[in-house]
Parts: structure tokens; sequence; C-alpha cells
């Protein structure tokens, strides 16, 4: 898993055209986190795709789009994983490492769950 993370202008119609250059690339996207960040006007994207390759060949193509400022791919040593999970007991929230969360999803079979990925 590749993560990718940008800091974008917080302005109508960003979230559109970063993720015109996923379909373009005709690259599947797997998790999304937005939103506002520590500088005004602005926001950051942290996006998550299977593919390391793929993941190269977008971020040349996000970096040229006016609205993005920075565009990287974040080192595996700071992917952070997060869930919520629906169970038995109620909702239940998960934070670790991809392989951690896994294991929790895996053990706890919640009725329904969503997982994400992030970086900072």
């Amino acid at each position: 898993m590749e993560v990718l993370m940008l800091l974008v202008y917080d302005q109508p119609g960003v979230m559109q055209r970063v993720m015109g250059e996923f379909t373009r690339k005709r690259i599947n996207v797997e998790t999304i986190v937005v939103g506002k960040c520590e500088m005004p006007e602005r926001a950051r994207i942290v996006l998550s795709v299977e593919n390391r390759e793929k993941a190269m060949n977008v971020i040349e193509h996000l970096r040229s789009l006016q609205e993005v400022i920075e565009a990287d791919i974040v080192p595996a040593d700071r992917h952070e994983a997060y869930a919520i999970l629906l169970g038995k007991e109620g909702v239940c929230r998960v934070t670790g490492t991809a392989e951690e969360v896994e294991a929790l999803i895996e053990k706890s079979q919640p009725q329904k769950y969503i997982e994400a990925m992030n970086a900072i």
C-alpha cells in the first residue's frame, strides 16, 4: 500500500481536479482522508493506492496541478491506519499500524467496518 499526502488550497473543486488525475490514469484510490490543516486556507488530502508504480506515475501529475502546493509519497514507517467497527458491543474505534488494525478487524469480525490509511 502506498500513501500519498497532498497540501492543497482549500477551495471548491480541488478534490474533483485531484481525483480527475486518478481517473485519467485508471488508478483505484483505496482510502481518502481530507481536512483543514494547521495552515489557514489550506487542506491536506491523504490517499492510499495499492500499486507503487501507479503512485509514482500520478504524483508528478498531481504536482503540476495549480491547486496543489505539495504532493509526496509518504514513507512506510509513517503510515497509520484506523478503523471504525460496529459489533455486538457497539461502535469501537481503533488506530495503529496497518497490520495491527487489519489483525483487530479479522479477530473481532465486526458486523460492519470502515478502514482507512493515514499519515502526517
